[in-house]
């Protein structure tokens, strides 16, 4: 697999995110080619490389549970927000992320993987913002096509 991390427009519509609508991280998680596994592959606004070693399995952590739902999912008040143990959500503790979006990536009509927005406050996402992180990873789809073959 092409590392996403070296991708240009990977960065360019990460960078954007975090820039126009001021998330203060933006990452981009890949169920493995091989198994079960979901890895997490690009990071913007990171705080430190944790996210290169973050793998969860399919279902668990958000990535795995916005893949094996195929819906998004929003955390607006962690570790208070949520269901299960703080330990079952690696990215959020990580990079300190206190609120989160997250959104599947679909290939071939099958979500395989998950962009993720965050800040590391309390926060409520807007309608419209919302609106813009689903067009975003539609976009993001569309590159990641180029380069993976789920």
């Amino acid at each position: 697999m092409t590392e996403l991390r070296e991708l240009q427009e990977i960065s360019e519509m990460c960078n954007h995110l975090l820039e126009e609508i001021g998330f203060e991280f933006v990452g981009v998680a890949i169920q493995n080619e091989v198994g079960p596994d979901v890895r997490w592959h690009y990071a913007s606004g990171n705080l430190n490389d944790k996210y290169k070693r973050i793998t969860v399995r399919f279902g668990k952590g958000i990535a795995g549970k916005v893949i094996s739902s195929g819906s998004a999912m929003v955390i607006t008040d962690f570790p208070n927000d949520i269901i299960g143990k703080v330990t079952d959500y690696p990215i959020m503790l990580a990079e300190r992320l206190v609120t989160s979006y997250a959104v599947p990536l679909f290939f071939h009509s099958v979500p395989k993987g998950v962009m993720l927005v965050g800040k590391r406050e309390k926060y409520s996402f807007t309608e419209n913002e919302q609106e813009k992180i689903m067009v975003s990873a539609q976009s993001l789809e569309q590159i990641l096509k180029k380069y993976l073959f789920l």
